[in-house]
């Protein structure tokens, strides 16, 4: 196997995991939130984060690793309007992904907590999910937007 196709299978991988990962634990977070049972809350949490120190973060390291190396290997100009947006778009979804991690552990925490005391859960952990929830949606579009630019490689300006 090539260099070329080992790296761009490595990136591709990654970015399959980054996004499925992160969309389904979202999902599970989310509609496991929503039904406001504690216990399975807490359950659900714990694993959310788990998944995020597992998967994702390496995800998040190897994401811009094989992407550099790919663009040197391909003899792209990082100075390319696509890919300048691309690493813009990065950094707005890494952004919003490291609170949301914060948001997530103080989350599971709270919930673990209140499953433990079998009481409700506290407005600290509502404040957290809702802050959650709103900076899922830049990160995921984002994300989305990235992978637009990686296929189409359109040229915007040069």
């Amino acid at each position: 196997m090539s260099l070329y196709l080992a790296l761009k299978v490595v990136h591709i991988l990654s970015a399959a995991l980054l996004f499925g990962t992160g969309l389904g634990t979202a999902f599970f977070m989310w509609f496991t939130h929503r039904s406001g049972e504690v216990a399975a809350i807490a359950r659900v949490a714990r694993l959310t984060v788990l998944a995020d120190w597992l998967f994702t973060t390496p995800a998040v390291i190897v994401q811009p690793a094989s992407g550099f190396a790919l663009m040197r290997l391909m003899g792209y100009d990082g100075r390319q309007a696509w890919l300048q947006i691309a690493f813009a778009l990065y950094l707005v979804a890494g952004a919003c992904w490291i609170p949301v991690v914060v948001l997530q552990r103080r989350a599971r925490d709270l919930a673990i907590e209140a499953a433990r005391s079998e009481t409700p859960l506290p407005v600290a952990y509502h404040d957290a999910m809702r802050w959650w929830f709103v900076l899922g949606w830049p990160a995921f579009a984002a994300v989305l937007s990235i992978y637009w630019l990686m296929v189409a490689k359109p040229t915007l300006w040069n």
